[in-house]
């Protein structure tokens, strides 16, 4: 007797992701092909890893989006995808509460592979991709790499009386 019966035969075909992932998927793999094209060396990407817990005891999962070597640097790559740059750039969003999130990450990640004292950075890629015109023709993707966007520096715990310069 089977309990499992496959989602297909219960619910049809599987449902399809929203419009903004599957942007934000095309955006990853154009970001990919981007740095590849560039001379990275893709060792990673979605690399989830828990990185603490909250105030409340929940595990925190925080996800890398890519991880590449440039050289010899490891580079920790935020990759942030938008239709448009109407409003704000893509580069906009990564704000401090992401950057924070991806540095710890980020150091979760060198501990796990024990390359604390391996050069590293923190990269952003912006995709934009726009909608198709009228006439159904879809305008080219423009992708840009912004290296070195932080520095962990900014994160690090200070002493009492320690400037911040």
């Amino acid at each position: 007797m089977r309990l499992l019966r496959p989602f297909k035969k219960i619910f049809g075909k599987p449902p399809e992701a929203a419009p903004h992932v599957e942007l934000g998927r095309r955006g990853e793999r154009l970001a990919a092909e981007h740095l590849r094209a560039l001379g990275f060396e893709l060792v990673a990407s979605n690399f989830k890893l828990s990185v603490g817990r909250n105030r409340r005891g929940a595990v925190v999962q925080n996800e890398l989006d890519l991880v590449a070597y440039d050289g010899h640097v490891l580079c920790f790559v935020e990759v942030k995808t938008r239709a448009s740059d109407w409003f704000a750039t893509p580069e906009a969003n990564v704000d401090l509460r992401k950057q924070r999130q991806v540095t710890r990450a980020a150091r979760a990640y060198r501990r796990l592979l024990g390359l604390q004292n391996a050069p590293h950075r923190y990269d952003v890629v912006t995709v934009i991709l726009p909608p198709p015109d009228a006439e159904g023709r879809a305008p080219a993707p423009r992708v840009e790499l912004l290296r070195n966007f932080w520095t962990e520096e900014k994160f690090r715990k200070r002493r009492w009386g320690e400037s911040r310069q």
